[in-house]
């Protein structure tokens, strides 16, 4: 698949709000997901990821934190090259933290016809 095709069955995933089959069908199994240093350092935020598996479980990891989801967005992608954007945002109750409106742009970079790479800006 071309960077377009890839960022066109994401966005229609997204649409039927199946992130799983994202993953599963989206991405390598070699895929890095990257978070902003300051949400890596402060021990606070998600961790980067090396691999899909992991990908998973942080994934896994930030349901668990969720008490109730309020609504969310995603943006229809923005394509360049061999990378795609979107802007995404939730209106989430996390456990223990209160309600919290998150935004973020997602920037993917496409090899292969595969997701290699997810690095998050908030």
């Amino acid at each position: 698949m071309t960077t377009q095709q890839v960022a066109e069955k994401y966005n229609q995933l997204v649409k039927e709000n199946d992130w799983g089959k994202i993953q599963d069908e989206l991405f390598s199994t070699d895929a890095k997901s990257i978070e902003p240093a300051h949400a890596v350092e402060s021990g606070q935020g998600m961790k980067n990821a090396s691999n899909l598996e992991e990908i998973k479980k942080k994934g896994q990891d930030f349901g668990r934190m969720v008490e109730e989801m309020h609504g969310g967005y995603c943006t229809d992608p923005v394509i360049g090259g061999n990378h795609f954007s979107v802007a995404m945002g939730m209106d989430v109750t996390m456990k223990g933290a209160g309600r919290v409106k998150m935004d973020e742009i997602v920037v993917y970079e496409v090899k292969d016809g595969k997701i290699v790479k997810e690095q998050f800006f908030y």
